[in-house]
């Protein structure tokens, strides 16, 4: 994780700060928590304690309420990046394959090459 990415998902801004910048009640961020859209962490006192991503999340939220989507319209939106995310990270795990690596540049080659698959041309043999 980058640095940048590390601070901004550090848990330090309690609760009172989160609702001076977002302008939302205390019973708003909460009830979002209970729908599990931000999951703010617990420190030792188990009080609420919110990242600059936690924010982020709340402004987006106040955003979508704002332009008329409910709550299970934005619970799904959120429920679709996680898959994309997900899906994503598991891409990124695994290795390419040989024939990935093939297919990926034989793609570049058509593409920059203004050729299109119909246009392939064979070389001893091989399709290219």
């Amino acid at each position: 994780m980058k640095e940048k990415e590390l601070r901004r998902s550090l848990a330090v801004l309690p609760i009172g700060t989160v609702m001076k910048l977002t302008s939302l009640s205390a019973r708003q961020i909460r009830y979002y928590e209970e729908q599990g859209l931000v999951i703010p962490e617990r420190n030792e006192g188990n009080r609420r304690m919110y990242s600059l991503n936690d924010i982020d999340t709340l402004l987006e939220i106040k955003d979508y309420l704002t332009e008329g989507i409910n709550m299970a319209g934005i619970k799904h939106i959120y429920e679709e990046k996680a898959k994309e995310e997900a899906e994503k990270k598991a891409r990124m795990e695994q290795p390419l394959t040989d024939a990935d690596v093939r297919r990926i540049l034989r793609d570049e080659f058509l593409s920059v090459g203004g050729l299109k698959k119909e246009d392939q041309f064979t070389f001893r043999n091989r399709t290219l």
